[in-house]
This record gives structure tokens, C-alpha cells and sequence, in this order.
């Protein structure tokens, strides 16, 4: 039997923080979906259709990604349902920080209450640890280079959106 893993989030966008994730991720499970979710507490800047397609171009793009990932969107009913729907028992989180720990802690307890999801926890590379999609939202919003901290195919798309 496979162990399947759910890597979610809003990656709006995705980061080169979560690619580390994500690519560690793979490393550990047989198969990894990348699921983005709507998140009701954050203002979107990009509809959940163009994440999905930023992470995958990413994804396909990146010649040390692993191919046992599959890139999907949920925005109906709770991420454990997704989980079971799937066959997965295992949420993977990125944290940065004891702040994350500290959100993410009672939804932890949540989903494996709910579902007998378990949630495993990755540090990103230190290189990453300071990144958010909120900070390179607001970098890209004033015409910064994000270049740094964000996939080539986002970077390509931030530069085509980004008012002259």
C-alpha cells in the first residue's frame, strides 16, 4: 500500500520555500499532492486556477522535482475530506517559525481527530525560512525583485501582471 501525503495550502503564489517542501516531501511519501485551498482569512491575489497552474508549470520546470506529484484544488468542504477522498493520511506543513507551530497546532489535533489525518511538520531550507506569499506579494506590488523567492514561472508571470 502507497502513503499518500497532501502537501496544502494557498500558495498564492508558490514560493521557492514551498518547492523545498514540497520536493523534501516527495523525497519521503509515494505520492504527494500539492492541494491548494482556499483560505477565508487571506485576500487572494490570484484565482485558485492560475496557482494551480503556476505550481505545476514550477513543478515541471524544476529537474530535481520528483515525478510523484500531482498538483489539485479543493475549495468544498474540509481538508480531511480531500484526504480521505484520495487515500492520503498524511498532511505535510511548512513552518517557519514557533508562530506557525502555534496556528497550525489546533488543526492538527483537529484533523486527527476528524479523520485520523496526521500532520508532519518540514522546516525549509534557512536560505527560505523568511519567505512568505504575503511578503513577495507586497515586494511584487511595489515593483520589487522577488526574483530571489519565487519559481522562474512565477517570476515570468509577475513581471507580465506587474502595472508599468
Amino acid at each position: 500500500m502507497s502513503k499518500i501525503a497532501v502537501v496544502p495550502g494557498s500558495f498564492d503564489p508558490v514560493t521557492l520555500g514551498h518547492l523545498d517542501v514540497i520536493r523534501r516531501a516527495a523525497a519521503v511519501f509515494d505520492e504527494v499532492h500539492v492541494l491548494v485551498v482556499h483560505n477565508p482569512g487571506k485576500d487572494a491575489m490570484l484565482p485558485i486556477s492560475e496557482r494551480v497552474g503556476l505550481i505545476q508549470k514550477s513543478l515541471d520546470e524544476d529537474p530535481e522535482m520528483p515525478g510523484n506529484i500531482l498538483v489539485a484544488s479543493w475549495s468544498v468542504g474540509l481538508l480531511v475530506d480531500y484526504c480521505t477522498e484520495v487515500g492520503a493520511s498524511v498532511l505535510v506543513k511548512g513552518i517557519r517559525s514557533q508562530i506557525d507551530v502555534a496556528y497550525e497546532t489546533p488543526m492538527v489535533l483537529m484533523n486527527r481527530s476528524l479523520a485520523g489525518v496526521e500532520t508532519v511538520f518540514m522546516l525549509p531550507d534557512p536560505g527560505h525560512a523568511h519567505v512568505s506569499s504575503t511578503l513577495v506579494r507586497q515586494v511584487a506590488s511595489l515593483g520589487g525583485d522577488v526574483s530571489p523567492y519565487v519559481p522562474p514561472a512565477v517570476g515570468r508571470f509577475l513581471d507580465k501582471t506587474r502595472p508599468v
